[in-house]
């Protein structure tokens, strides 16, 4: 599963993104962010107040209960504004 960090993510945990195997006991989103941040500390760092955390599965705008079950990406940023 590609797994991409945007913005301040990207900046924080120091790169854009991973290609990981994720287990098949990672259901959702929320287990995903559970399993990136028990192998890394500064996903954990970056991912300490989920409040403000956004996220796509493959593409699309989803929330933390979302399936990743057959996903094939995954991306992570804070909110966004604009003008």
């Amino acid at each position: 599963m590609k797994i991409l960090y945007f913005a301040r993510l990207r900046q924080v945990i120091g790169r854009g993104g991973d290609e990981l195997d994720v287990p098949a006991s990672v259901k959702d989103v929320a287990q995903l962010i559970d399993f990136l941040k028990a192998r890394d500390e500064g996903v954990a760092h970056a991912f300490a107040d989920l409040r403000t955390l956004k996220v796509a599965v493959d593409q699309k705008h989803s929330f933390l209960t979302a399936s990743v079950v057959g996903a094939r990406e995954v991306a992570f940023f804070p909110p966004v504004t604009g003008g």
